[in-house]
């Protein structure tokens, strides 16, 4: 959510800012925007005027005579009526104008390519070279079947498309890689934290998946709860309504969840094996920091420089990206995406996800903090990154490390999580 006093003050600039990211006039328009404010604000004005003479009137009928009093209950009850009718007035206003605030972008970063769509989405690093075979590779769902490492087809038969269930080593590998990542996040400082994955509908409009993602949610109409597609989602609303100080901040979590998304919108893209499933899970970091724009990017880079260090662990060929504004997601203000190279597919996919949201999602769930130097209450910025994702990250690492007899390689960093093993598969020695 913007403040509406810098959209007033910078209305051209808000403009400039909704068009970079998609946004036409039909669907945000900033002047009706703003006029709406105003009536809001004049209706605000009136009520509470309304109010205190009504009750002026009220407080003076006992003291008033037997003859005034009449005129004067008369005069309160119309009062009272006016007032009743404006207060409705102000509750429809109030709700056109937060609905629009609450369907309002952050604006994205100067910094940030300005495109319509992925194809403006900038390589600005690439590290290490696509991996090339002395034999014919197989692809991850081939190389699962060859190690008996998952039971695909049985599943779907169980839990309907885009699920899976891994076994044996493979299974082991999974839970080695998010032990890995924590590890690394705790060396960093970060405070390992699980978390739910139920949220009420509230942290949804916090986060900003409300009102802009609802076909990618599962909900519950029983329980009125949501399934969670990140812990970005709750850790966001872990401290709504709270003012933190500026001695707590920074706070960094490292949340490990299971996540759930429909893909409503991923239709005919990466049906094959691990990479689009609905539930999976995920371990991911979170910032909350002071309100500057240095501070926030500062950690923006921390976050992407820790993503690398887990994609080098894994010794994969990866690439990233600065992501233009019309590709990033209404929180964003920056967003960098790392892709690792996938041999199958002879590409680079997503890994994760960089975003640094400023304090777009602090004004959302009231997340506030005091500054040491003036003692006033600000809103803090909030940054999110992956930690890691899986099983998304395991087609990339099996396709990357798979070995002529079909066994898989394990990175040195990741053998203390695998005891010890160098490879696996059935012909693993």
């Amino acid at each position: 959510m913007l403040d509406i006093k810098f959209i007033a003050e910078n209305k051209e600039l808000v403009k400039e800012g909704l068009a970079k990211k998609g946004y036409t006039a039909e669907q945000i328009n900033i002047d009706a925007l703003l006029a709406l404010y105003k009536d809001v604000n004049k209706l605000k004005t009136s009520t509470q005027a309304l109010a205190e003479e009504k009750n002026r009137l009220s407080n003076s009928i006992k003291s008033a005579s037997a003859e005034e009093r009449p005129a004067i209950i008369a005069k309160s009850k119309e009062l009272g009526e006016q007032l009743k009718k404006e207060q409705e007035q102000l509750a429809e206003e109030q709700q056109k104008f937060d609905n629009i605030m609450w369907k309002m972008p952050n604006l994205p970063s100067p910094q940030s390519p300005v495109a319509p769509d992925e194809t403006g989405n900038v390589v600005i690093k690439k590290v290490g070279e696509p991996t090339k075979f002395d034999f014919e590779p197989k692809d991850h769902v081939e190389l699962m079947e060859l190690n008996d490492w998952s039971e695909m087809e049985r599943i779907t038969k169980v839990s309907g498309a885009r699920t899976y269930a891994i076994k044996n080593e493979l299974s082991r590998l999974e839970l080695a890689m998010h032990m890995l990542v924590l590890d690394k996040l705790a060396a960093h400082g970060f405070t390992t934290i699980t978390v739910p994955s139920l949220a009420k509908q509230k942290p949804l409009y916090g986060m900003g998946y409300l009102p802009f993602a609802q076909d990618e949610i599962y909900y519950m109409p029983a329980d009125d709860l949501y399934l969670s597609g990140t812990a970005e989602l709750v850790l966001n609303s872990l401290h709504a309504d709270e003012i933190l100080s500026e001695n707590d901040l920074p706070v960094l979590y490292a949340g490990f969840s299971p996540c759930f998304r429909r893909e409503a919108g991923a239709a005919g893209k990466d049906t094959r094996g691990l990479v689009r499933v609905h539930q999976f899970l995920k371990t991911e970091q979170f910032v909350i920091c002071k309100n500057d724009i240095t501070e926030s990017e500062k950690w923006h880079q921390t976050l992407l420089q820790i993503s690398e260090e887990v994609l080098q662990d894994l010794e994969l060929p990866y690439q990233v990206l600065e992501i233009c504004t019309g590709d990033m997601g209404a929180p964003k203000y920056r967003q960098y995406d790392l892709e690792a190279w996938t041999p199958s597919q002879n590409c680079y996919r997503e890994t994760h996800s960089c975003s640094n949201i400023t304090e777009w999602q602090a004004r959302r769930t009231n997340l506030r903090y005091r500054d040491n130097k003036d003692g006033k209450v600000k809103f803090a910025h909030t940054l999110n990154n992956t930690g890691i994702a899986t099983p998304r990250i395991l087609a990339p690492f099996m396709e990357n490390h798979q070995q002529a007899d079909y066994t898989v390689r394990i990175p040195e960093k990741l053998q203390p999580y695998m005891n010890g093993k160098k490879f696996i598969g059935k012909n693993a020695k």
